[in-house]
């Protein structure tokens, strides 16, 4: 190899080594300070695009997630308001039975009738404040129920259907207009209680079913997201043992390099001894 003073391959090729070996190490701390080995489209543009069509769908999914969570809260709501009704129907029973006793005086009846009015106008306070969010399954303001997203594409939709509770309706018969003030009144009071009790456990068991489907549902998209995030970091994560190795062995090559080019550089001082006097 000619020696000179203007060209220095040893120094060239010793600084190229050198400049890979750091390039490489740059690599392997970007992937250990992010714990990523695909970052950007540059690092693997199929990889990158893949992962990010997957981060788009676990972004939809997590908006369906949060339609069903509303779901679930509204149904819970319209169940818990029903079981109570449900409750203040049994109480009813009790009212419009003693009703029914022919040997009652006026004040009893009167006094039954005032503690029969009052419970109706507790269902009738528990339907209107059954709500969540807006959403009441039970006052009649829904006609067809509400539509919850059940996709990420928001094609599909479970639904919660709506039950109208409103007093004096297909379900509860009952109304302020009863009276226990007469016992033809308490007869047909109680006619209408038996039809109302059996109409609203119907109903609720309805609701509790749909609660129930959705509730599963929820559990489905959840872990379909977790999956999708496990499928992610199969592609772009880092193995970060593997990375540790690398920079370990990368730091030990830098040096080298280093010292390398260091050596290559102090080559021209040769030169200078050949023209030195004996």
């Amino acid at each position: 190899m000619t020696n000179s003073v203007h060209t220095n391959t040893s120094a060239a090729i010793a600084l190229q080594n050198l400049t890979r070996t750091n390039e490489r190490l740059s690599d392997v701390q970007s992937r250990i300070s992010t714990g990523l080995k695909v970052q950007g489209a540059k690092d693997n543009a199929a990889v990158w695009a893949i992962a990010q069509g997957q981060r788009a769908d676990i972004g939809a999914l997590s908006s369906v997630k949060q339609s069903l969570d509303r779901a679930t809260s509204i149904a819970d709501v319209a169940l818990s308001a029903g079981e109570s009704i449900s409750d203040l129907l049994n109480q009813l029973k009790e009212k419009v039975v003693a009703a029914k006793d022919t040997s009652l005086k006026t004040q009893s009846r009167q006094l039954l009738d005032a503690d029969f009015k009052a419970l109706l106008k507790a269902i009738s306070s528990q339907i209107s404040n059954a709500s969540f969010d807006g959403g009441n399954l039970l006052n009649g303001s829904l006609t067809s129920g509400i539509k919850f997203l059940a996709n990420a594409d928001a094609s599909g939709f479970v639904t919660l259907s709506a039950k109208n509770l409103t007093l004096g309706g297909a379900i509860i018969e009952l109304s302020m207009s009863d009276s226990l003030l007469t016992l033809t009144g308490s007869n047909q009071a109680l006619s209408r209680l038996d039809d109302s009790i059996t109409q609203l456990n119907a109903s609720l068991g309805a609701i509790g079913a749909e609660a129930k489907q959705i509730e599963a549902h929820k559990t489905f998209v959840t872990k379909l997201i977790d999956t999708l995030e496990s499928g992610i970091g199969n592609l772009v994560d880092a193995d970060l043992a593997k990375e540790s190795a690398k920079l370990q062995a990368l730091q030990v090559q830098q040096q080298l390099g280093a010292q390398s080019l260091s050596i290559a550089n102090q080559a021209p001082q040769i030169i200078l001894s050949l023209f030195r006097g004996g």
